[in-house]
């Protein structure tokens, strides 16, 4: 007996292990279905992991002439343990015709095997519409008031606020443009006040002998700093538009001037050799830097604005 069971056992651990069968079921929410409205058909399938099927139900939009599938929620798949699974597939049923109708059988292939659901039936029941008796004479075709929107376009109307917004804005730029911009103001900067034309240009050569150009080298840099001082010099203070005169034209102008004529002279020996440096190449001596330093310090200096005398220093004085 004992020799029998082993015997056994080793014929059965010999032998292939066969699947387990697959199972598929299915069933509806309800079997009555209000003509339009929806109910789901659940199928479950339980099988083994690893099993690969389809639904051919995934390939058509209708189960039946007048039962239409309305949508497919995704599957979801539940773990059984001992290697098996359960399936759970949704599909959402519609209809708009009333009657009795059958559903299925739903068919689910693995491979040359097919299982099916057993057949149901679904009743789709019309929905009661009002009899004549119950239509009314149609009431009087009213007047429809009127209102200025309707005749609006709808970019307009719908937009409304940006469209006032955008009046706003507009409406503040021309108010600033004449209130402040006209007059040279800008009250959104502050401006530090400015030195008078004598102070700012004896600061500014100053600051250009500092930097010792012509002592480096550089002396187109040196006379092209020295040229520009003295040209915004003469804009502020003789209100001539110097800066963008050429040296011939900023002669002839301050020749007809008073307070320039007898300073003329230096002005032009400065811009005469200034335009040599600059356009020509020529390479100055040192004692010409030097000279065209001195004659700019003295036209400055010889065109000084004159300050007021107080009044008890005008007064004359008698023997």
């Amino acid at each position: 007996m004992k020799r029998l069971s082993i015997f056994l056992l080793s014929v059965a651990m010999l032998l292939p292990v066969l699947p387990a069968p697959v199972t598929i079921t299915a069933k509806l929410d309800s079997a009555t279905l209000l003509m339009g409205k929806t109910t789901a058909l659940h199928i479950e399938v339980v099988q083994d992991k690893g099993v690969r099927g389809e639904f051919p139900v995934d390939n058509l939009d209708t189960l039946s002439t007048q039962v239409e599938i309305a949508s497919r929620p995704k599957a979801d798949t539940t773990d059984l343990g001992n290697n098996r699974q359960q399936i759970n597939r949704d599909l959402i049923l519609q209809s708009f015709d009333s009657g009795m109708y059958s559903i299925g059988p739903i068919a689910y292939i693995v491979g040359s095997d097919t299982f099916r659901t057993r057949q149901l039936t679904l009743k789709v029941i019309p929905v009661k519409v009002d009899t004549l008796q119950n239509i009314h004479d149609l009431k009087p075709v009213e007047e429809v008031p009127f209102k200025l929107l309707d005749w609006v376009p709808d970019l307009i109307a719908d937009w409304w606020w940006a469209w006032l917004l955008a009046l706003l804005l507009i409406a503040g730029g021309l108010y600033y443009y004449h209130r402040w911009y006209k007059k040279g103001i800008n009250p959104l900067r502050h401006e530090r006040k400015r030195l008078p034309p004598y102070d700012e240009a004896m600061l500014n050569l100053q600051q250009l002998k500092q930097r010792q150009l012509w002592q480096n080298g550089q002396e187109k840099e040196y006379f092209t700093g020295l040229t520009d001082i003295l040209r915004v010099y003469i804009d502020r203070r003789f209100h001539v538009n110097a800066v963008e005169m050429t040296s011939t034209q900023i002669i002839a102008t301050l020749r007809e001037h008073d307070e320039t004529r007898a300073v003329n002279e230096q002005l032009s020996m400065i811009l005469e050799i200034a335009d040599f440096v600059k356009f020509a190449g020529a390479r100055p001596l040192a004692d010409d830097n030097e000279m065209a330093f001195q004659r700019a310090v003295q036209f400055v200096e010889a065109t000084k604005p004159m300050t007021p005398q107080p009044d008890n220093e005008r007064k004359e004085v008698h023997p």
